[in-house]
């Protein structure tokens, strides 16, 4: 198989961790696994080695290409950015021709990116099978958020894309509604599959309200026992909608004993540190190292997922399986009847997008409610081994790809 994507390890958070899990997963179950990606760039938004250049890795060969790495990502610097790497990668991409592999496995972001591997299945003759898995709806995504304007520009995208999604074998995404999408996009209700993210259930388990106070991360950051951790940790972008957690915080200075951390990278970081600047007990943090992930996620007492209402079905954050591994409960921000929605109702509460008021009472009632905060963990724990399972996850995929 033949991974073709812009993000890959060692970038931890995000689609680069998906897709590297992947990879080497089913490098491990002894199949031939080659992957052309970019140098890592996420969340930080920085390219590291930014050239082209081999590797091999946990059983993979590993082809990175350059790209243009904006550094204020816009809508039209975000397509620019998008754009140079599915075009610095093509020669890379077309040399595998000779490899001809079975499958053409592509990860949208980045959309460009399909019309080459499109070009490599028909190169190849028929004999290598073509598949996109969408991660990210980008150019919905967008529009909706108002990154791209215009009638014209965006009938013109939506052309391309029903015309390049109907040209693949099989079309994959990582929720029920946005399998739904993809169907309404043209795609073949046959040829349209769900496949999750997953999160590895063993490196992240809950803690239990007993280790508690034993934290490491408490005695790090100076966190006493009483006190209640709000927490944040992602990319900080405008999906995110966090710039609402100003109002929220300002609702809550009632409240003793808070601690809220905000940790992660990305565009709109220093934007909103700077809009709570002289919020009391609020702290930046960067991204935590990957092996004290399951101390980190259980560092929260409660989670914080906001995000905007035009975002809704568009993507599933990657972060919630990680929360709901961790037994804690979250906030999130989303409509009644998204899959984000539905999943919040069950693993913590559910509040309308933009609704800073509500966002704020959500927390308030968690945090007053320690058998409420348990039964939510509890059932988030249940929700994330019923359906999220890495193995569970990555054996769907391999049966997929003998179909």
């Amino acid at each position: 198989m033949l991974l073709y994507g812009l993000n890959y390890a060692p970038e931890t958070v995000g689609i680069g961790k998906f897709s590297g899990d992947m990879a080497t997963w089913l490098a491990a179950r002894g199949h031939q696994v080659r992957v052309i990606t970019a140098p890592p760039y996420f969340p930080q938004w920085r390219a590291q080695g930014n050239r082209y250049r081999r590797a091999h890795s946990e059983g993979v060969r590993v082809w990175r290409c350059p790209l243009w790495v904006p550094i204020q990502p816009t809508g039209p610097t975000r397509l620019l950015h998008l754009a140079s790497f599915a075009v610095s990668s093509l020669p890379v991409l077309l040399a595998h021709r000779r490899w001809r592999p079975d499958v053409v496995l592509t990860v949208a972001p980045a959309f460009f990116c399909a019309p080459g591997a499109l070009l490599l299945g028909w190169l190849c003759g028929g004999r290598t099978r073509t598949w996109l898995h969408i991660q990210d709806f980008e150019l919905d995504a967008a529009f909706e958020l108002g990154m791209l304007k215009g009638t014209l520009l965006r009938r013109l995208a939506e052309a391309w894309e029903r015309g390049t999604l109907a040209g693949f074998d099989r079309v994959s995404t990582i929720s029920g509604a946005m399998r739904r999408r993809v169907v309404a996009k043209g795609v073949a209700d046959h040829r349209a599959v769900l496949l999750p993210n997953w999160v590895d259930l063993e490196a992240i388990q809950p803690q239990g309200e007993e280790r508690r106070a034993a934290n490491p991360y408490r005695r790090e950051l100076g966190i006493g026992a009483e006190a209640m951790v709000l927490l944040y940790s992602g990319s900080m972008n405008r999906k995110q909608g966090l710039d609402i957690l100003v109002e929220v915080i300002q609702q809550l200075a009632d409240l003793p004993h808070m601690v809220w951390l905000l940790a992660g990278e990305g565009p709109n970081k220093a934007e909103l540190a700077a809009a709570m600047a002289g919020l009391p007990q609020v702290r930046f943090l960067g991204l935590q190292p990957l092996e004290r992930l399951n101390d980190w996620l259980n560092l929260a007492d409660v989670h914080l997922l906001p995000q905007r209402a035009a975002a809704a079905d568009l993507v599933l954050p990657s972060k919630l399986l990680g929360i709901l591994a961790s037994g804690r409960p979250v906030v999130a921000s989303s409509g009644a009847g998204t899959e984000l929605g539905q999943m919040a109702e069950q693993a913590g509460l559910r509040v309308e997008p933009g609704d800073g008021a509500g966002f704020a009472a959500a927390i308030r009632r968690l945090v007053g409610d320690q058998p409420l905060r348990q039964q939510r963990g509890r059932a988030a724990r249940q929700l994330v081994e019923q359906r999220f399972g890495q193995e569970a996850v990555l054996q769907q995929l391999e049966r997929e790809l003998h179909r």
